[in-house]
């Protein structure tokens, strides 16, 4: 399997474009897949200077309802003709920061007849299945973040059931991609037990101090617990990452814009 950053935080080279988002642009065996868009369009000037084409994905898939991962998509239906996009039944909600921002998707994503809306377990190719997971039990608490959903008129605290993940099973091995595993990367880990976990891990708002250090690395010894081996950006933080590299060691790995990954 490979997989492409078509977007990140950062970027590897200077040629790329990076900006608070995440895109990935997956290869498997049987089927190409687009993975979130970015916060914006430059996703897909990332992708031809990488020599990707957006035009043979078969399908694309939004994690969840947040500008920096569906701001590409109308960009994305311009350049494939075919891709059905797959968005939790959800994220077409109001969803805001800890500031009052809004922070969702683009209403204009409604009025396209490639929407596909999708909602607990969908499978959509062989090996290839979406899970919402709302119902699992999590061993971790979820953590809003400050955020906030507004339902019928009514700010609640956000629950995040607009989230959705992405298991690929090939050749033996499980694979799972998650946006920014709001719903608690430890929790999200130990629902799958993937061999591979692409995905933010939402650590960048963990302060360094003592109390910040000591939840990384609590985080990073639970996660070092499973049998799976991650690679991380966006949402992690880069001075988060870079303290759990030093817990992690070889089972932690970041991606950045322009990265290439075989897996």
């Amino acid at each position: 399997m490979k997989v492409t950053t078509l977007m990140e935080n950062t970027a590897c080279a200077e040629q790329y474009a990076a900006e608070h988002g995440l895109s990935l642009f997956i290869e498997t065996k049987k089927i190409n897949i687009l993975f979130d868009s970015g916060s914006s369009e430059a996703f897909a000037d990332n992708a031809e200077k990488l020599g990707v084409d957006l035009g043979t994905a078969d399908i694309a898939i939004l994690s969840h309802g947040h500008y920096d991962h569906s701001g590409g998509l109308l960009r994305f239906l311009q350049r494939n003709k075919k891709a059905p996009v797959y968005v939790q039944k959800d994220a077409f909600e109001e969803h805001f920061n800890i500031e009052g921002k809004d922070i969702g998707v683009d209403p204009a994503l409604r009025n396209s007849d490639r929407i596909v809306l999708t909602d607990g377990k969908r499978q959509l190719a062989e090996g290839v299945t979406l899970f919402t997971c709302n119902g699992e039990k999590r061993i971790r608490p979820l953590e809003t973040n400050g955020m906030t959903v507004k339902r019928d008129g009514v700010p609640l605290p956000e629950d995040f059931r607009h989230e959705q993940y992405l298991l690929v099973e090939e050749d033996g091995r499980r694979y799972l991609f998650s946006g920014c595993s709001h719903k608690g990367i430890i929790n999200i880990t130990n629902w799958f037990r993937p061999d591979v976990l692409f995905g933010g891990f939402h650590f960048m708002g963990v302060s360094l101090d003592e109390a910040g250090q000591a939840f990384l690395s609590e985080a990073a010894d639970t996660l070092c617990g499973f049998d799976t081996v991650y690679y991380t950006g966006h949402c992690t933080g880069v001075a988060q990452y870079e303290f759990l590299k030093q817990k992690m060691g070889d089972r932690l790995h970041y991606i950045a814009s322009g990265s290439v990954v075989e897996v």
